[in-house]
């Protein structure tokens, strides 16, 4: 179970940053909203589609974490597709509000995590995932497709321990998918160790989650050559 005051105070800073997600989207034009974006393939209206999307489908983890009963994202990869077409579809408008119905109801359900867990782990995409960590999850689902966006907003204007929490679950993505042996050191004295750990990588959050999450090494020092990293 997660202590109430901790899941407070993370479910009130993943409503800052969905607001601040919800700023940026509502401030785009609907030209804007057909751009392409650092999702491959995604216009910024599907980014924002699958936002909304997701944090429905979350609702479902939490439900497995609570019951027991498993539970999955999505019931196929293509449920999953037709589900962020059907969003960036829908007008401006439309799409503003099914993000904003989505986050008002994992907040409301999260509040089952305050009690006993029947399944202390649940899987995302095949990848195990403490039920406590959920919350954590979509927040950083929320901070990398704000930066996604590539907008006005930066991702120094995420809350520190929100790209905390972004870079643990890119992390923890990077050692179920076998990256090759790092250890990541920040400015701010985090570090993680994957495989072996053998090639020191350091930047500042901001630069760490950049590189980790979207490839963006601009601000990472090294002493030999960078990996390709599995895609998160």
């Amino acid at each position: 179970m997660i202590n109430p005051a901790r899941l407070h105070s993370d479910l009130s800073r993943l409503g800052r940053e969905t607001e601040m997600f919800l700023a940026t989207a509502s401030s785009l034009s609907d030209e804007e909203l057909a751009a392409p974006t650092q999702c491959e393939g995604w216009t910024r209206a599907q980014v924002i589609a699958h936002v909304a999307s997701s944090g429905r489908a979350l609702l479902g983890l939490i439900d497995w974490a609570v019951t027991g009963e498993e539970r999955q994202l999505y019931p196929s990869p293509e449920a999953r597709t037709e589900a962020i077409a059907a969003l960036a579809a829908l007008s401006h408008e439309d799409l503003l509000a099914a993000v904003r119905d989505s986050a008002a109801a994992f907040a409301v359900e999260a509040q089952r995590l305050t009690g006993e867990l029947a399944a202390p782990q649940v899987a995302v995409g095949g990848r195990e995932l403490p039920a406590t960590s959920i919350v954590a999850l979509r927040v950083a689902e929320v901070v990398v497709h704000h930066h996604d966006l590539e907008t006005a907003w930066t991702i120094e204007e995420a809350d520190p321990d929100s790209l905390l929490n972004a870079i643990e679950a890119v992390v923890r993505t990077m050692r179920a998918k076998g990256a090759p042996g790092m250890t990541l050191v920040t400015e701010e004295r985090d570090e993680w160790v994957i495989g072996d750990g053998a090639l020191h990588v350091e930047s500042d959050r901001e630069g760490l989650l950049k590189w980790l999450a979207r490839g963006d090494a601009g601000f990472i020092e090294t002493e030999g050559p960078l990996p390709v990293l599995p895609r998160w």
